[in-house]
């Protein structure tokens, strides 16, 4: 299995050969967990870090209505919050979108990985651009129109897809249903639906099944006010921060 941990952790640099090893013998506990699966509630005890190989997760909250916020999305290569064995209990919900390779680390070997001054600083790094995107998420939901908000988070999923090389030119696969992008933008599922319609009757995707194809990625980024400082992307070879 391709360790898209280390392709997306050379973003920010390279690694030695020597981390790089470590990283291979972490996933080689990977398993496979089926789609919409709660991978850690909230109210538990977190005692590992779940790190996302393959598919779809994300972090949810539900309110005693019943109405659910997606608060992130997290693609192959993504820790499930890297530090989350501090805590006593959990906060939100961690769940599987789509079918999902996952590999449970425990606290102690994330402690003897960041006693690795490079994976450390990799980690760091991670973490803060986790930290940036939950800054954008809340960004696009407070202060966007609707139609940004779902142009905004097609690009951005472009650029995180691309960086641990799981895009073919500006084609990704987006394994995610309407209702789920609804509890993602704080829209209905039928606005979404009417947004996407829209978004395929200007020419800027094309969508079939869980297909997306972005037909014009400047003129998407331009709609939705797309900046993708916050990602910090500068570092890798081939992509180079966009801003309009």
């Amino acid at each position: 299995m391709a360790n898209l941990l280390t392709r997306k952790l050379e973003a920010f640099g390279p690694l030695p050969d020597a981390d790089r090893l470590l990283l291979d013998d972490v996933i080689r506990s990977a398993r496979a967990v089926g789609p919409r699966t709660d991978l850690i509630r909230e109210g538990d005890t977190p005692s590992d870090v779940n790190l996302i190989l393959e598919g779809f997760a994300c972090r949810y909250k539900v309110l005693p209505t019943g109405r659910r916020q997606i608060m992130a999305y997290l693609v192959p290569g993504d820790f499930c919050d890297l530090h989350v064995f501090i805590l006593k209990t959990m906060d939100h919900t961690i769940a599987t979108l789509s079918a999902c390779t996952v590999v449970k680390i425990s606290r102690a070997r994330i402690l003897e990985l960041m006693e690795r001054p490079a994976i450390a600083r990799a980690f760091w790094w991670a973490a803060l651009v986790d930290e940036a995107t939950l800054r954008e998420w809340l960004v696009n939901i407070g202060a966007r129109r609707s139609e940004q908000r779902v142009g905004h988070l097609l690009c951005e999923l472009l650029l995180r897809l691309q960086t641990v090389g799981l895009t073919n030119g500006n084609q990704y696969e987006l394994p995610i249903t309407q209702a789920e992008l609804a509890d993602t933008v704080s829209l209905t599922g039928v606005h979404v639906n009417r947004i996407l319609q829209r978004l395929r009757a200007s020419g800027l995707i094309t969508l079939r099944g869980k297909n997306l194809v972005i037909l014009d990625v400047g003129r998407l980024m331009t709609l939705s006010g797309f900046n993708a400082n916050y990602l910090h992307l500068a570092e890798q070879d081939g992509l180079r921060e966009q801003s309009l």
